[in-house]
C-alpha cells in the first residue's frame, strides 16, 4: 500500500507541532524527519530533543532519515525520543551490515539510503536484512530541489532485485522533488513510500496535496 510521508524540513518551524497535526489530519501515513549534521551534508537540522517535543502531536510513525556521520551514536536517543524507522546512508557507514542489524535489534524498522551517484551494488550483502531502501532523487542536504529523472531505472532495478531474492515486502522510499507529476513515475517504477516536503507543506490545502500524490 502506498505511503505518503510529508517531510517536516519544509514545515513552518515556528508552528511545527501544529504543522504535524495538520498533515496527520490531512491523510499522511508517516512523518519524515531529516536529521543533518553539517558534516555528511552541508546543512544542520533536527536532533532528538525536537523529535521528543513533537512526538505527542501525532500517533503516526516517525520516519527518521539520518544524513550524518557515525549515525549509530544517535540510535538510543532517537528511539527514546520516539523514532519508528531509522534510515542511514550507505555512504556514511563503514560497517553497514552491523549498523542495519543494530537498528533492528533496537526494535525499529531499518532503512538504508543511497545518494544519486551510489550504485545499488552496495546493498548486495544487506538486502536480506533491511526493511526499507531510500533512493534519493535529489542530492541530499536541502529541500525544494528538482527531481533527478535518471533515478527511475535505479528504482526499477531495485524492485526487480527484491523480487528475485524473495523480499517484495521491502519498502522502496523516494525522497526529493516529489510532486503530482513525479509521483506517478516513481510509483510505476516500484516505489511505495513517497517523501514530499515542499509539495505538501507549500500548499494551503494539505489534504488535497496528499490526495493528489495518491492519485
Amino acid at each position: 500500500m502506498l505511503k505518503i510521508a510529508p517531510s517536516i524540513l519544509a514545515a513552518d518551524f515556528a508552528r511545527l507541532g501544529q504543522e504535524i497535526r495538520d498533515v496527520d489530519r490531512s491523510g499522511a501515513d508517516w512523518i519524515h524527519i531529516d536529521i543533518m549534521d553539517n558534516r555528511f551534508v552541508p546543512n544542520l537540522t533536527f536532533g532528538p530533543p525536537v523529535i521528543r517535543a513533537v512526538r505527542p502531536e501525532t500517533r503516526l510513525p516517525f520516519d527518521v532519515h539520518l544524513m550524518t556521520v557515525h549515525p549509530e551514536t544517535l540510535f538510543p536517543a532517537l528511539i527514546e525520543a520516539g523514532a519508528n524507522v531509522l534510515t542511514v546512508h550507505a555512504e556514511a557507514c563503514t560497517h553497514l551490515h552491523r549498523t542495519v542489524n543494530r537498528i533492528r535489534e533496537l526494535g525499529c524498522l531499518a532503512g538504508v539510503a543511497l545518494n544519486p551517484h551510489t550504485p545499488l551494488s552496495v546493498l548486495d550483502y544487506v538486502l536480506q536484512d533491511v526493511d526499507l531502501v531510500l533512493i534519493m532523487t535529489v542530492n541530499p542536504g536541502f529541500g525544494g530541489q528538482s527531481f533527478i529523472s535518471g533515478m527511475l531505472p535505479k528504482i526499477r532495478e531495485l524492485r526487480k532485485k527484491l523480487a528475485e531474492i524473495g523480499r517484495p515486502e521491502v519498502h522502496i522510499e523516494v525522497d526529493g522533488g516529489i510532486t503530482d507529476e513525479t509521483a506517478p513515475l516513481v510509483r510505476e517504477a516500484g516505489a511505495d513510500v513517497l517523501v514530499a516536503g515542499s509539495y505538501v507543506f507549500g500548499q494551503t490545502d494539505r489534504e488535497k496535496a496528499i490526495s493528489s500524490l495518491r492519485r
